[in-house]
């Protein structure tokens, strides 16, 4: 399974950052994973924002669902993310992942990192 994530270079304070990511080697249709975005922070730890399953079924991290939104499109075989009203306390590296309900397989994008600045 492969991950990759696509999205701008830079994103300025009160706009909405936009990521896509694209997955091959797996359908995100058919059951076998849980599709997650994650991100990391300078000097923080990894954060789960939030995830679908396989029916499309979002789940969120409370401290950020107002904000998030993810989305699945699988004649596409991608999976999205929108955060509203970035800060410059969202720049982060950002990733896609891919777990199995087992956690024997386990997936990452190689990261994008997302600098928010006026």
């Amino acid at each position: 399974v492969q991950l990759r994530e696509s999205g701008p270079g830079l994103v300025k304070p009160s706009q909405t950052l936009s990521l896509t990511c694209t997955v091959s080697g797996a359908s995100i249709s058919t059951g076998d994973y849980y599709w997650s975005w994650n991100r990391q922070s300078p000097g923080t730890g990894l954060e789960w924002m939030g995830q679908i399953t396989d029916s499309g079924t979002p789940y969120y991290n409370p401290s950020l669902r107002s904000r998030t939104s993810i989305s699945g499109y699988t004649s596409k075989n991608q999976f999205t993310l929108q955060l509203t009203s970035v800060t410059p306390e969202s720049t982060a590296v950002y990733y896609c992942r891919a777990r199995s309900g087992d956690f024997i397989g386990d997936y990452w994008g190689q990261g994008t990192q997302i600098p928010v600045s006026s």
